[in-house]
């Protein structure tokens, strides 16, 4: 897990699943440190804690999130949870609603919110895969957080892992670009 530095004011805590934690990357070279690297330079009054799971879905977001609140106290959380819930195809109603409660929950510890939606391969068929990923917009909207529509926006295929699920390391850098822009707005 990474721990703001030492000086750092306000946390950034990174709340989700394997795209988040690192999966099949050097930690030094995953978005979060490379995020956490850019931040010391240009608002070094935050740190990024990452509290991400591989395989994580939103129901286990939902347990960690009142204990994750309270050990780190931050400013900022950034939600990318729910590719695993429509990986497995469960149902988006819980999805909705478990991110629905975390959000609610990092809002009444003061936190501002950052969501990031995602995206599912079309052979989960175009109802199920046009309302998980409208289930992020419309979450966003409800409860007035920030929102990054798509974390991998802009990542060819030969920049994924053998799974074409995770990006690899040369992704890495893009994805933390596609975080920071959603992000800078929150950090004033």
């Amino acid at each position: 897990m990474l721990s703001p530095a030492a000086h750092a004011e306000k946390t950034i805590l990174v709340f989700g699943d394997s795209l988040s934690a690192g999966y099949g990357v050097e930690r030094d070279a995953s978005w979060v440190n490379l995020l956490q690297q850019e931040l010391r330079q240009s608002h070094p009054q935050f740190g990024v804690v990452n509290a991400s799971i591989s395989g994580e879905t939103t129901a286990g977001g939902l347990r960690r999130i009142a204990p994750a609140l309270a050990e780190h106290h931050p400013a900022i959380v950034i939600i990318e949870l729910g590719a695993n819930d429509g990986l497995r195809g469960s149902s988006l109603s819980e999805m909705r609603n478990n991110l629905s409660h975390i959000i609610a929950r990092s809002q009444h510890a003061k936190a501002k919110v950052l969501l990031v939606g995602m995206r599912l391969p079309p052979n989960y068929g175009e109802a199920y895969v046009s309302e998980f990923q409208n289930t992020f917009a419309q979450l966003a909207k409800k409860h007035h957080v920030a929102f990054l529509p798509f974390l991998l926006d802009g990542i060819p295929a030969e920049q994924f892992q053998a799974d074409n699920l995770h990006p690899n390391a040369a992704a890495q850098a893009r994805i933390k670009g596609n975080v920071l822009q959603a992000l800078l707005p929150l950090l004033h």
